[in-house]
Order: structure tokens, then sequence, then C-alpha cells
């Protein structure tokens, strides 16, 4: 336990002392305890957080994760508290831990479930839980049954949660109640089905079927396991997947370090506000951290130049939409966000690029992540300029919306921004070193396409942000730049 909090290790030693003070009675003379019970439940825990412990060849990810708390709730129902309390202790030090110190989490998840076991067994008996299972030739009472299973459920979720807010608190000063709060919602709903598993495991275990046929419970729970823990694997693959492409951006363009993943929050931001549901708040993540991703095929002398850029060199940066487009079009899972990609740079009124879409032809998923970008290169510190306030920032986006941005999104956004904020965290200075004095020369250029265009001597143009400008002239004629088909 070196290395753990006085704090935590307090907390770890008192919770041993009253788990072993909750098991004690079980080896009293007179202890009605049900030793063959204990023992087959005990053997199934650890069976069971044994096989957790292996990990499928192609991924990370535990073969049967979760399948641990079904037995421990059957232990619940079936056996008094101090048995119950004994049945944890088994599968939990036998069970896989992710991060050291790895023995004091062990003893800490050992004593934790033994003793939120011995609480819910204590609410189940209470509640008369045990004479609704049936058994010795009576039959089991439902729906009488469900009422002391589901309130054990509960107890067991609460024992459960708030151990943890100690725990974290201890260890890592986080606010116990904070910590309860969030955590209590995530767990009851699994425990309340794993409840149910356990109860079905517990009025077969009294059946005249016996033991055996509780065992065929769990079957069904370890093929909803991996199927979960499947899930979880492409999750991260998925995740994986961004963090290499994102890092590829940042090694070549580190100066805008940082604006893809603020941009992707603004995105969520809005995609939230606007009511949209968890998948496609999910892929606007996805697209605003990878909408600038088609920088990796435009040469690296061009986004690390310092002066301004050339006719040629606008052509060459005004491609990067499409390169994006091309790199992750073959990547499944980002469906819309590939649109966002392409078309983040069209403008409402049609003078945008890489197609001069207007209006509604433009994708919903551009149309976030346009007004995510520009909002994130005004708040940003620049080497050729400071960052704006975030008041600043929305008026600008105001002023424009209808013939640059969508109005309904820049409305989203400031709402979004009325409700939680933009801390100082999310405005950080994104360019590795300043350049020498910073000022207002941009005006009210929005350079989120091109931060990596250098300011060289003298002002710097409005029409350097490549189709972010907000004030100033367009850029040239002829420095649209070329259709690349979409293949």
């Amino acid at each position: 336990m070196r290395g753990t909090p006085a704090a935590a290790r307090a907390c770890i030693l008192a919770a041993v002392l009253c788990a072993i003070w909750c098991a004690l009675p079980a080896y009293a003379p007179d202890a009605p305890v049900p030793w063959g019970t204990a023992a087959l439940l005990a053997a199934l825990g650890i069976g069971c957080e044994s096989a957790g412990r292996r990990v499928l060849a192609q991924g990370s990810g535990p073969l049967a994760a979760g399948s641990f708390l079904p037995i421990l709730l059957t232990a619940v129902f079936l056996l008094p508290p101090a048995a119950a309390a004994l049945v944890a202790v088994g599968g939990s030090l036998a069970g896989r831990v992710e991060q050291p110190p790895y023995a004091a989490r062990r003893i800490w998840r050992a004593a934790q479930l033994a003793l939120t076991c011995a609480a819910a067994s204590w609410v189940h008996t209470a509640l008369g839980g045990p004479a609704t299972l049936g058994g010795g030739g009576a039959a089991p009472d439902f729906p009488r049954a469900l009422l002391p299973a589901c309130a054990a459920a509960v107890a067991f979720s609460l024992v459960l949660t708030a151990l943890d807010g100690v725990i974290l608190a201890a260890a890592e000063r986080r606010p116990p109640l904070r910590t309860a709060r969030t955590l209590l919602p995530r767990a009851l709903g699994p425990h309340l089905v794993h409840a149910l598993a356990g109860l079905m495991m517990a009025v077969l275990w009294r059946s005249p079927y016996g033991p055996l046929s509780a065992l065929l419970v769990l079957l069904p729970m370890y093929l909803s396991c991996w199927v979960f823990a499947q899930y979880h694997r492409e999750q991260a693959a998925h995740r994986a997947t961004i963090r290499a492409l994102v890092h590829a951006v940042d090694i070549k363009d580190a100066y805008t370090r940082g604006h893809s993943e603020r941009v992707g929050r603004a995105s969520v931001l809005i995609a939230r506000e606007l009511g949209m549901d968890e998948s496609r708040v999910e892929g606007l993540r996805f697209a605003g951290i990878l909408h600038d991703v088609g920088k990796l095929g435009v040469p690296t002398r061009v986004l690390r130049k310092d002066g301004p850029l050339t006719p040629e060199e606008r052509r060459i940066m005004e491609l990067h939409p499409e390169y994006g487009h091309e790199i992750v079009r073959g990547i499944g899972f980002l469906d819309e966000a590939r649109d966002a990609i392409l078309h983040h740079h069209e403008r409402l009124d049609g003078s945008g690029y890489p197609y001069g879409l207007s209006g509604s032809r433009i994708p919903e998923f551009a149309r976030v992540v346009a007004v995510a970008d520009a909002f994130d290169a005004m708040t940003s510190t620049r080497s050729y300029r400071r960052a704006r306030p975030v008041a600043a920032a929305l008026a600008e986006l105001e002023r424009c919306a209808g013939s640059q941005f969508d109005p309904r999104m820049v409305r989203a956004l400031d709402r979004a921004l009325d409700r939680h904020g933009w801390s100082a965290a999310d405005t950080a200075v994104t360019a590795d070193e300043p350049h020498g004095p910073v000022d207002g020369a941009a005006g009210g250029a929005l350079d989120g396409a091109v931060d990596g265009a250098r300011r060289g001597p003298g002002p710097v143009p409005a029409a350097r942000s490549a189709g972010h400008t907000v004030a100033g002239p367009r850029p040239p004629a002829g420095t649209r730049p070329s259709r690349v088909r979409r293949r």
C-alpha cells in the first residue's frame, strides 16, 4: 500500500475492520449458515472473477466482466448477512484490478463488497424476503418477492456508492456528495437488473431442481457481458482511431494544438442545445475533433509558413476539407461527420468552399462545426493577436449570422454558453511560442482554417482566414480551390 494517501489507508483499514465485524457472526456455534450454499456461491464468484481477468487476444477488456454481481445478489437473497459478506471476499480478491496500487485496491474492494452485501442481505431479511423464495415444497411468492429483492438492490447501490464517495474523497479529495450524486444514477439501474437475475437464481436454487438449474441463469449473463465487452472494445477502437488522427495533425501543425478538441467540445454544446440524440451528439464531437484532419495533406512548408500566404498557397490550403474527407472516407462509424469535415467552410450565402453550397444544402453537422470552429478561433490567443472575450466573439458570430453562419447554430451556442460557460482551459493559448507582442491587427478575421499561417511583417489581411473571414473583403477572384473529384 506504499504510495496510498494516509487518509485512504485509514479508510481501507476502517472498512476491513467493519467487514470483519460483519462476518464474525457467521462463525458463532449456533449461526444458521448453510455452509454448502455459501461455499458453492463463493467458488462461483471466484471462478467468474478469475475468468474476468483473462483478456481476449484481439483487444483489451475482460471476458466475463460484470458476471460477479448476480452471484453476489444471489448470496444476498439466500444467505444471512454475515455469510453473504464472506461470499463477496473471495471473488473480490481474485478479480481484475486495472491500476496500481493493486493490493490496496483489492483489499478495499473486498471490504467494500463485504459491507455492501451484508447491508443488502440485512434489508432483504428485514422485509421478509427469504420467506418469499419458496423451497421445502413451497412455491415462491410472486410478485411479493420483488419488493424485498428490489429494496436489497437499492441498499446495495446506496452503500456501494457511499463507500466509493468516501474513498474518492480520501484518496483524490473529491467532494463525496457530488461523487455520490454522479455515481448513484449509473449504478442503480444495472444493480436492479442484476438483482432480478439473482432473484431468479435464488428461486431456482431453492426449487426441486436445485443449484444446477440456477447456474443456467449465468449463461445468458455471460453472453450479455461478452456482447457488452465487445461493444466497449469497439468504442475504444473508435476513440483510438480519433486520437491517432488528431495526434498526427498536432505533430504536423503543433501551432493549433488543442484547437480540435475545443471545437469538438463546442460542437457538443450546440448539438445538445438543439436537442439532438446522443448518437448524433457523439458524431458531432468526432466531426469537431477531426474537422482539420485534411491538414495532413497540406505541405508542411505551407502550414508552418511565417509570412502571408501567396494565392497559390491559399488554393492549396483551401483543399484541406477535401483532403480530410478522403482521409476519413473509409471510416464507417464517422457517418455524418464526414460531411462536416468536407463542408465546414461553406457559407450560408454560397460564397464558401469547396463547392459553394448555400442555405440548407450545407449539411447540418457542417453548419454546427463552422460556428464552433469560428468561435474557438476567436477566443484562442494566436501569436499575431490576442484572444477575444467570449461576449465579443458571440457578437461577431451574431453579426455574420445569415450570411456566413446559420443563425440557429449561433443562437444555440449563445444559450449553451449562458448555461455552461466556457472555462479558461477552453480558451487557452494554442500557439506553442508567442512571436513577440500581440495586437488586434487581424480585425474580425476568424482564422480557424489556416491557424498554421503565421503572421508576417505588417498588418494581417482579413482574407488570410481562408474562408473564415467575418470582417474585411473576400479573397480575390481566382483563389477558389480546384474541384477535387470525390471518389
